[in-house]
């Protein structure tokens, strides 16, 4: 069975109900006031997505799209060290925040409401990151528990870094503790 491609509209108003989102958060947004930040109307809203629940769905399958694409641009090339260093890079660039205070709130809203539209975010999310970590060990390291270990323990560092810089804004002083703790976790 093929999927039929989304329609214009629909893929025009997930766009703008993702920048909404990014300015304003999307976990307790309302579809009308959504609907008329974005020039559309809740009806339209309800007949391309059903509910607010598939439209979040549908925004968050955009969040994912952009995560997956700046995944993708990340070298991983067998340095565990190195990879680290330029993810925390991206994720200490101020551009960013807004999509990572997003990543942060529905990672969050996929912990409390896990059988909402939320739901597999955070699950999915953790998998992505452990992938490119992955292939940024040595291959035959990667594949032992105690390379899983290592990837889990700097995607733990990495995401409580991430969360200390959102709420404190002190980019020098967690940078510091995040190059530490990645010279500390990839030394081998």
């Amino acid at each position: 069975m093929t999927q039929e491609a989304p329609s214009a509209r629909r893929v025009e108003l997930v766009d703008a109900v993702y920048a909404y989102a990014l300015e304003n958060g999307l976990a307790g947004a309302s579809l009308r006031p959504v609907a008329e930040a974005i020039g559309s109307s809740t009806g339209v809203l309800r007949f391309l997505f059903g509910s607010k629940e598939g439209l979040v769905r549908a925004v968050l399958a955009r969040a994912r799209q952009d995560e997956l694409g700046m995944l993708a641009l990340l070298p991983a090339d067998g340095d565990l060290r190195q990879t680290t260093g330029h993810v925390w890079t991206w994720l200490a660039d101020p551009r960013h925040a807004p999509v990572l205070r997003l990543w942060v709130e529905s990672y969050a809203t996929a912990l409390v409401e896990p059988d909402g539209p939320w739901g597999d975010f955070a699950r999915q999310t953790v998998a992505d990151w452990l992938a490119l970590l992955a292939r940024a060990q040595p291959r035959d390291w990667r594949r032992t528990a105690a390379g899983a270990a290592q990837r889990t323990a700097v995607l733990a560092l990495l995401r409580g870094g991430l969360l200390d810089l959102l709420a404190t804004g002190q980019r020098s002083r967690v940078t510091r503790a995040v190059q530490s703790g990645i010279d500390s976790l990839t030394a081998t």
